[in-house]
């Protein structure tokens, strides 16, 4: 199982980005998906939250700009972020709780990270 994610970039303050990521492999079903960020010299942090209901969750920082959705049927989660400033730069990091089958077809549940992709704003 994989989780592959994209859209990161340069941009000035107050743009947008799209950053996107995709899950592939055997995989019977996703709970949990969030976007997590990571600043240089900071910890880790949640972004936001999305249940496969469809329920999210923000960091106050980010409410209101920033906007999480997932596809279920394509095993996809975006983050749509608006209003960026130099304070959202970071490498984001897709994460999710992920249900298959391993080689051997026993079900699996396990956490899974993808890969950061660097988003940075420029003042």
């Amino acid at each position: 199982v994989q989780l592959q994610a994209s859209g990161g970039g340069l941009v000035q303050a107050g743009g947008s980005l799209r950053l996107s990521c995709a899950a592939s492999g055997r995989i019977i079903r996703i709970d949990d998906m969030d976007w997590y960020r990571q600043a240089a010299g900071k910890e880790r942090e949640l972004v936001a939250g999305v249940t496969n209901s469809g329920m999210t969750n923000y960091a106050e920082s980010v409410k209101g700009r920033f906007t999480i959705s997932r596809d279920n049927a394509k095993k996809t989660l975006d983050l749509q972020m608006n209003s960026l400033t130099p304070e959202d730069t970071a490498v984001y990091y897709c994460f999710a709780n992920v249900v298959y089958y391993s080689p051997s077809d026993t079900y699996v549940a396990e956490k899974r990270w993808g890969q950061g992709t660097q988003v940075t704003v420029s003042s």
